[in-house]
């Protein structure tokens, strides 16, 4: 029977690999995977240019208010880290006037005026839309300006004045020893890092369900699955079919991190770095390496890849077994729908993690089969759970397997050579009374 199994799982990762599909494939994940990673780069060699000064140009109608604008915007830079974030020019010149040369077509107007009750007031004219992100970063200049010009009315010293625009030095302490400032950090970084590391995963686990479901669809539409099952048990004809998706799975996750090794080689290689928010990807590397996240990444990882190879499987199995009643991939698609939901979910609540702190409701959902591998570490990684609740969750996932071979295997007998697709779902218990 064994050599039977590595006979069957041969042809069929051979089936996967041997085929136009996967090499086509494999090169469309290796261009967006690469070009994604290195999309500044691209952009900026056709004429974009992510680090580009935004130019803005500002009439200042009260003769005094420039001055303080400049003051302000450098203090912006100091506080967001970023190099040239506006650059003012002050002009006498009307917008009309200004956004008639073409040249300046991406840059921005400022017309600040006198305003009996609120100081100032202020228009912003810009050819295009703003992101909303730059439109608030002019705007915290501008209300900084007015509180500063606010204070120089009320007669404040200029000492005091400094005082009291300076930005404060905001000390942190946490009571609980056991914890610090650089981990809570890391954790504020990776509850937002891990869930994109994680959507792989989602997207192979939906490929692998697919995967299993069409292929033995199409041995049943070619009734080939007749001669297979007058050869080999049902139980080893399955077997096959999980060990040979599952291996075709990790072989295209390990192409996929190849592909973003090469892309990130490309970015060492132009000098290029990667941004996320505040922080460049190094100074998140260099956060997570001096907190205690690090230590504990030698059993998160490796707890973590136990859960997901045993999802896969849990995963392959539950597909053989509903496409086993099925004679078509149409019925399939809506036989695996649960399967979507219960993915999406277990995806959508790893993201919302940080949100359940300390709930009970979130700890026992990652328990549950199917998506604790993508919400379990999650927790781990925030400190909600501990090594304990882990371990739970991969022994209730063995122990979900072990009951879908048991019971599944009445279903996939009956099913396997079953060519009608009517009442599917009473068929189905049916053979699990049998």
């Amino acid at each position: 029977m064994i050599s039977k199994l590595k006979y069957l799982t041969k042809i069929s990762l051979k089936r996967k690999i041997n085929t136009k599909w996967f090499v086509i494939a494999n090169a469309i994940f290796a261009v967006i995977i690469i070009g994604l990673l290195n999309m500044d780069s691209i952009i900026s060699f056709f004429g974009g240019d992510f680090d580009q000064t935004q130019i803005v140009y500002v009439q200042d109608n009260t003769n005094r208010t420039y001055d303080i604008l400049t003051i302000q915007n450098d203090t912006y830079k100091n506080l967001t880290d970023e190099d040239n974030a506006f650059k003012l020019k002050k002009t006498e010149k009307s917008s009309e006037e200004i956004f008639k040369d073409k040249k300046n077509k991406d840059a921005w107007y400022l017309s600040i005026d006198n305003d009996s009750e609120n100081y100032i007031k202020a228009t912003l004219t810009s050819e295009g839309y703003i992101n909303t992100s730059s439109y608030a970063g002019i705007s915290t200049i501008i209300n900084d300006t007015k509180t500063v010009i606010a204070m120089e009315d009320s007669n404040i010293s200029p000492e005091e004045l400094s005082k009291i625009s300076s930005p404060i030095d905001l000390e942190r302490k946490i009571l609980d020893e056991d914890k610090k400032t650089e981990d809570e950090n890391v954790q504020m970084i990776m509850s937002t890092v891990f869930p994109i590391l994680i959507l792989p995963f989602f997207a192979l686990t939906m490929f692998l369900v697919q995967m299993v479901g069409a292929e033995i669809n199409d041995e049943k539409t070619t009734r080939g699955m007749e001669i297979i099952i007058s050869n080999v048990p049902p139980k080893i004809h399955l077997f096959s079919k999980v060990i040979a998706s599952n291996l075709f799975v990790f072989l295209e996750a390990a192409l996929l991190v190849i592909y973003a090794i090469i892309g990130f080689v490309i970015r060492m290689l132009i000098g290029a770095n990667i941004q996320t928010g505040d922080f460049d990807i190094s100074s998140i590397l260099d956060m997570i390496l001096k907190s205690d996240v690090a230590s504990n990444l030698t059993y998160i990882i490796p707890l973590t890849i136990i859960l997901m190879i045993l999802t896969f499987i849990a995963y392959a199995i539950l597909a053989g077994i509903l496409a086993s009643m099925t004679t078509n991939t149409e019925d399939f698609q809506q036989m695996q729908m649960p399967i979507v939901i219960i993915s999406l979910i277990g995806y959508y609540l790893a993201m919302m993690a940080g949100l359940f702190d300390g709930s009970i409701f979130i700890k026992v959902l990652s328990f549950v089969p199917f998506i604790s591998a993508i919400l379990a570490p999650s927790l781990l990684i925030l400190g909600q759970i501990g090594i304990f609740e882990i371990v739970i969750a991969i022994v209730l996932l063995i122990i979900t397997i072990w009951l879908l071979i048991k019971f599944g295997m009445r279903i996939y007998k009956v099913g396997i050579l079953n060519y009608s697709s009517k009442d599917l779902w009473k068929k189905m218990f049916k053979a699990l009374k049998g």
